[in-house]
């Protein structure tokens, strides 16, 4: 606790000067100047002594998980308590990460006399994705006879955790996450045959050979038929690219961030998605290790894990490990799904590791890879040039683009799809894959 002299009492001591100047000429006022330095200092002396005796500071408690929106104002609670037994005015600031923007930087709270804490909402906006610690607190009081500011800093064992910011993206897919009921629901035929076993039944003419159940036939002495059902529920992982590539810079609503940031977004919107459709989602986040590996799930609360383990995740400066990957999601995952990876094969060693590994998962799950376009990459012929300056700029593009067309090209044979998303419209062409490979089924 540091005592700063007031206002007052710096009034008091600055009354007295006059009279200490006036005393050089005139040696009659020493007495008076004297007895009005004794008595400023020992009232000053004693109203810091009773208000040492009469208690401590303020209590500031902080929830030790407060949880925020990238770029959405939102309220911390703090609780501030005072046990002395009398009414205080406490002036309050907050020390908070440099990336997260109160409104204001301190402020008055009242303390009642009962000793009951009161809450103190302290708005403030994020600008940056990430976990960050909450600074101290800092305490202000005056004194009783208000000669004295005390004030102390108090540290605060608080976790701020920003979350990407969903809501732009959201705003796209408005009607996938609305509720509607049965509002307007049309029929649509669904292409392609289910997979999941139901039941038997008799031979029908018609009837393909390949669903002849021959153990069933051999045991009851007639053709048994399998017959199959679509599948509802299927497993959807989304595998983030978190290497060095992933630090390329992008942008999002006007503004610059990494590619990573773009590639999280997308996958949480995606995420919902499949929670909407009823489907069994997980995560895969990795550099030149496995970071992350949360196995499919369901429900709000399987969400907010998937969201928990990657809101952190920043760039790393190395460069993956394309074998190590494959062969831990070819040990773990056992039952067929949608792989859909999220990375940037521009390296053109990368993307044949990349394509010399990939068969180990084509041959029993559907993969597709997804690699956010650069601005400019499309073919050469695409518009017509402008101007002359333009030449080297659209060559440039058109190369990057044959690139990802010729990588493209190499895994479609081996069963894999591979595509360029726009940067601007990445979340919702994303969700509109999904929905195609729900609609085809084709897992």
């Amino acid at each position: 606790m540091i005592p700063v002299p007031s206002r007052r009492l710096l009034w008091c001591v600055a009354a007295l000067i006059p009279v200490a100047a006036l005393a050089g000429p005139l040696p009659d006022l020493w007495p008076l100047c004297l007895l009005g330095l004794g008595a400023t200092g020992g009232l000053a002396a004693l109203d810091l002594l009773r208000t040492l005796r009469a208690g401590g500071m303020p209590e500031v408690e902080m929830p030790p998980v407060n949880r925020l929106t990238k770029d959405r104002a939102a309220t911390i609670l703090l609780s501030v308590r005072h046990e002395s037994g009398a009414a205080r005015t406490v002036r309050l600031a907050l020390a908070l990460p440099a990336h997260v923007v109160p409104e204001q930087l301190d402020q008055l709270v009242e303390l009642p006399a009962d000793g009951k804490p009161v809450t103190v909402p302290w708005r403030c906006t994020p600008g940056q994705r990430g976990r960050f610690a909450a600074g101290p607190a800092c305490l202000e009081i005056s004194s009783g006879w208000g000669f004295w500011l005390l004030r102390r800093q108090q540290p605060v064992t608080a976790q701020l955790r920003v979350y990407p910011n969903l809501f732009s993206e959201r705003r796209q897919l408005a009607a996938l996450f609305l509720n509607r009921g049965a509002a307007g629901v049309q029929l649509r035929r669904t292409v392609g045959r289910g997979r999941e076993f139901e039941r038997l039944r008799e031979y029908q003419p018609g009837d393909s050979f390949d669903e002849v159940h021959w153990k069933g036939t051999a045991k009851r002495g007639r053709p048994i038929t399998k017959i199959f059902q679509v599948e509802r529920t299927q497993e959807i992982y989304v595998v983030i690219d978190a290497s060095r590539l992933s630090a390329r810079p992008s942008t999002q609503d006007g503004r610059s961030v990494t590619t990573l940031e773009r590639h999280l977004t997308a996958a949480l919107v995606l995420l919902l998605a499949a929670g909407r459709q009823g489907d069994r989602f997980g995560l895969v986040a990795h550099d030149a290790r496995v970071l992350t590996f949360l196995r499919a799930g369901s429900g709000a609360a399987h969400y907010g894990a998937c969201r928990e383990a990657v809101h952190a995740l920043e760039p790393s400066e190395t460069t993956p490990d394309i074998a190590e990957l494959f062969a831990l999601l070819r040990t773990r995952l056992r039952r067929r799904a949608l792989l859909i990876f999220l990375t940037d094969l521009s390296d053109p060693l990368l993307a044949e590791e990349f394509t010399r590994h990939v068969r180990v998962l084509s041959r029993q799950h559907l993969v597709l890879v997804n690699q956010v376009k650069t601005p400019g990459a499309e073919p050469l012929f695409a518009r017509p040039v402008e101007d002359d300056r333009e030449i080297a700029t659209r060559l440039a593009g058109y190369f990057q683009w044959r690139e990802a067309h010729d990588i493209a090209r190499r895994l479609a044979p081996l069963g894999v799809t591979a595509a360029m998303l726009d940067n601007e419209r990445l979340a919702t062409q994303l969700v509109g894959q999904y929905m195609q490979v729900k609609r085809r089924q084709l897992l």
